[in-house]
């Protein structure tokens, strides 16, 4: 399909006569890019890889697997991400550090919510927050399936988060909506859609975000933002008016001239171009909030407690399928079990009063009968005990069966709750009842199309 003409205009008046090689590298390939997970040692693909020069854990595919057949796809071993959204890795070295209080805005599906998680580890928390509902859902499985515990998943507007979350943040990501310029290779209906009046309204809306969510952030605070598309509109005018109308200052982001990642226009930010790197198109700018004297969030008393107490007996069964139990807060709602970073437990506490949380840390536990059992969440997590549970190692064709929620089919295994492993990676659980097996993988996660 044809590039749109007026597109055609303006990557002209803004890349004069290398905008043709812009052209020709969006009528090819995209790249395959995917980002590693610490839960995975080594690289199990039999293609041929390189690596992504800006992240430590990125790699290009020599081509696409079907990820579908992929158990440790499913585990979340790695995330298939766009390599150029990768560079956030850059901005968090330089800028932030791993005890800070994060908002990633914009979140969905989590990309950058992991790489933002993992740099964070045990030391900070992110709240991963997207405002549409049906892809919160998928957020949330992303995060829980990362495993780290330290995200707090929520489904609430920008404006809500700067009125009800004044100052809080260390650092947020607004990785904003945009008319998707950088999608043209891999989405033909983003060029069927794209008109400059598509361009004028994402600025708008960008700018309206921004505005929205601004309180929130600290004076002194790091501002990253960043969206998938060419054009100055979305990008390098929005830096300035950032700059000019909320009041922050561009940070410089140092890099290797051999990645040949383009300055924006007049040093504003930095742009991935495909002529010029393997990558999508992306944009991005880290900016320091001016500082100001300013009254610190505030954690207040809630009126009433978030959770009835739990049986001391529940508590320490719970707490022993854990590595380290004493980082964690565990809740105990209605009958399920969460658990959380400790160090934030107060925080997260009174903002699980006035956010809509849709997850929050791992799941850990759910009462059934006389007793608890684990949730899935708690397999996915990276603090999980594992000799906990049997553990009980699967083929690979046992494991994609497995996470079809099929019936399952194993001999010689003891009785009760099963880990079920591939390659070492814990998959999720099962129960066997003497005569069968139950499947207890989540039913909204299964594979529905090979």
């Amino acid at each position: 399909m044809m590039l749109p003409l007026d597109f055609i205009d303006h990557m002209r008046q803004q890349l004069g006569s290398e905008a043709d090689d812009l052209f020709r590298s969006l009528n090819t390939e995209s790249p395959v890019s995917i980002r590693l997970n610490d839960k995975l040692d080594v690289l199990t693909f039999d293609s041929d890889i390189d690596e992504v020069p800006w992240h430590i854990d990125g790699y290009y595919l020599a081509s696409r697997p079907q990820f579908t057949l992929d158990p440790l796809f499913h585990a979340g071993c790695y995330y298939v991400q766009e390599a150029g959204s990768m560079f956030v890795q850059q901005a968090l070295d330089q800028y932030v550090k791993p005890q800070s209080i994060v908002l990633d805005l914009c979140a969905a599906p989590g990309g950058k919510s992991t790489l933002i998680s993992q740099f964070l580890g045990d030391q900070g928390l992110l709240l991963a927050n997207e405002v549409d509902r049906q892809r919160v859902f998928i957020l949330s499985e992303n995060i829980q399936k990362w495993g780290n515990g330290n995200t707090i998943v929520t489904h609430n507007s920008a404006e809500e988060y700067g009125r009800k979350c004044p100052n809080l943040f260390d650092v947020i990501l607004v990785d904003a909506p945009c008319s998707g310029e950088g999608m043209f290779r891999k989405e033909p209906q983003a060029r069927e859609q794209w008109s400059n009046r598509l361009v004028q309204s994402c600025a708008e809306t960008q700018r309206q975000i921004l505005m929205s969510v601004w309180d929130a952030l600290k004076p002194g605070g790091v501002l990253i933002y960043s969206t998938c598309t060419f054009n100055q509109h979305e990008n390098e005018y929005n830096v300035q008016w950032i700059c000019d109308c909320l009041g922050a200052d561009i940070l410089p982001l140092q890099q290797d001239p051999s990645w040949n990642i383009a300055e924006g226009t007049d040093g504003v930010g930095y742009h991935f171009y495909p002529h010029h790197t393997r990558s999508e198109g992306f944009y991005i700018c880290c900016l320091r909030k001016h500082e100001e004297p300013f009254t610190p969030f505030r954690i207040k008393t809630p009126k009433h407690p978030l959770a009835p107490a739990a049986k001391p007996e529940y508590l320490t069964q719970a707490q022993s399928w854990l590595q380290h139990p004493d980082r964690w807060a565990i809740r105990f709602t209605e009958r399920f079990a969460t658990a959380y970073p400790i160090q934030y437990r107060e925080l997260v506490d009174y903002l699980s009063t006035f956010l809509t949380c849709v997850s929050t840390g791992f799941g850990l536990a759910e009462e059934r009968g006389k007793g608890i059992a684990p949730q899935h969440s708690l397999s996915m997590a990276k603090d999980i005990k594992l000799d906990a549970f049997p553990n009980v190692a699967l083929t690979r064709e046992q494991a994609l069966a497995y996470l079809r929620t099929e019936a399952l089919n194993l001999s010689d295994v003891p009785l009760g709750i099963l880990l079920l492993t591939y390659e070492g990676v814990p998959l999720g659980f099962a129960k066997n009842v003497g005569n069968r097996q139950n499947n207890l993988y989540p039913n909204e996660w299964r594979i529905r199309h090979l």
